[in-house]
Order: structure tokens, then C-alpha cells, then sequence
């Protein structure tokens, strides 16, 4: 759910345990169970206790990884970026937009990824396909990598295959937020579509690529 949804449902003040309905309009919002907080015990209210026992773990591991130093054993660390982890073949990664052999988006501009999408970080402008081969195609793409929860309800409603997030990749790393506002050719050179807009058989096959370098351009 947006971010509207689950700001305050958590904490509620007072023993009333009716539903509350948030004053934020949200797509697709459903009403909020408020937790009564008076059933919580003076000590679990502090958080006192639980912050120690978390602290303990925490020092526990310390501990251990202390101990292993000392010891002269190997300590469980992946030294990234230069040494990975295999990903799961279910990790959602960086979005891309699958291409057409003509080096132009597969997207068809129907707007259900941007409908389906909670955190509603999907913005589309679509316009006519000038050589017809469908009705419509995005003039605009854009995803904000900063807004996405990444649950990969996108991905699920596009019924073209238009866009996935198998890429492995993580978003690129900004220092302003603008940087992480993903246009349409940003999305498609994520797999290494090239500027004059050709595309290499690793793109469109997945087998072996390389991936691109995701550049700033917006459209």
C-alpha cells in the first residue's frame, strides 16, 4: 500500500478498537485496524526491555565475530561489489522495458501498470504508433525507483510483457532525487540498447548479457 495508508495505524492513542478510515484519499485504501495500546503492559509501552534484548543480539554478534578474529578464522563477509551473491531467481531488480527489434518499447501505453502500481510511481503519456503496428505507445515512461516498493504488481498486469525486473541490478546509486526518475530510454539501455536505438540479440534473449549503463536522459 502507498505510503498514505499506514502512517498512523500502528499507534493508536486510546482503548477504542473501531476501525479507522484514513482522511487520505489512496487507491485501492481499505480500512485500518487501530491497535489498542492499552492491552500493552507499562514495560512493553517503554520499549525498554525490548530495545535491550535487541542490543543483546547485536552485542552477541559482535561477540562472536570478535572471537573469530581472534581466533584467526574466516569471517562470513562478501567483500561487494567486488564479490557477489547469486540472487534468487525470484529477486526484483532494477526495471527495464523489454524492446522491440526496432530498439523502441514493447509498452503499448494501456496503463495497467501504472493502475496496478500501490505506490503510484508510474507515470505514462501515450501517443499514436506512427507506423500502426499497435494503437498507442508511451511518450512519456517514467518510474520513480524512489516511490517503488518494489512488490512487482507491474510487471504482473502488463499483458504485453513490456516490463520486467529481472535485471539483477540495483537501482544506480544519486545524490539528488531527480537522478532516480527513470525515463523510457533509461529503462530500455538498462540491458545495453544502444542510442541509435539498434538491439543487441542480449537484450531481447537475456542469455548472457552485459548489462548497460543506465543513463540520466529523460523521455
Amino acid at each position: 500500500m502507498s505510503g498514505g495508508s499506514h502512517g498512523h495505524g500502528g499507534h493508536g492513542h486510546g482503548a477504542s478498537s473501531a476501525a479507522f478510515v484514513s482522511s487520505v484519499p489512496v487507491k485501492g485504501a481499505r480500512d485500518v485496524k487501530v491497535v489498542d495500546s492499552s492491552a500493552m503492559t507499562f514495560t512493553e509501552r517503554a520499549y525498554v526491555v525490548e530495545v535491550t534484548k535487541g542490543l543483546g543480539v547485536t552485542f552477541g554478534h559482535f561477540l562472536s565475530t570478535l572471537g573469530k578474529l581472534l581466533r584467526g578464522q574466516k569471517i562470513e563477509t562478501v567483500e561487494y561489489p567486488e564479490e557477489r551473491v547469486a540472487y534468487s531467481g525470484r529477486f526484483r531488480g532494477l526495471h527495464r522495458l523489454v524492446p522491440r527489434e526496432d530498439g523502441t518499447a514493447r509498452c503499448v501505453a494501456c496503463f495497467m501498470c501504472a493502475t496496478a502500481c500501490p505506490a503510484l510511481c508510474i507515470k505514462i503519456e501515450a501517443e499514436p504508433r506512427l507506423d500502426s503496428t499497435t494503437e498507442k505507445q508511451p511518450k512519456v515512461f517514467e518510474i520513480d525507483e524512489l516511490r517503488c516498493v518494489d512488490c512487482g504488481l507491474c510487471v504482473e498486469a502488463c499483458p504485453c510483457d513490456a516490463i520486467r525486473m529481472d535485471s539483477n541490478l540495483h537501482p544506480p546509486p544519486s545524490t539528488t532525487r531527480e537522478d532516480q526518475l527513470l525515463g523510457r530510454w533509461d529503462l530500455l539501455r538498462v540491458l545495453g540498447v544502444h542510442d541509435d536505438g539498434t538491439v543487441p540479440k542480449s537484450a531481447r534473449t537475456m542469455e548472457g548479457h552485459e548489462p548497460g549503463k543506465v543513463t540520466q536522459s529523460k523521455h
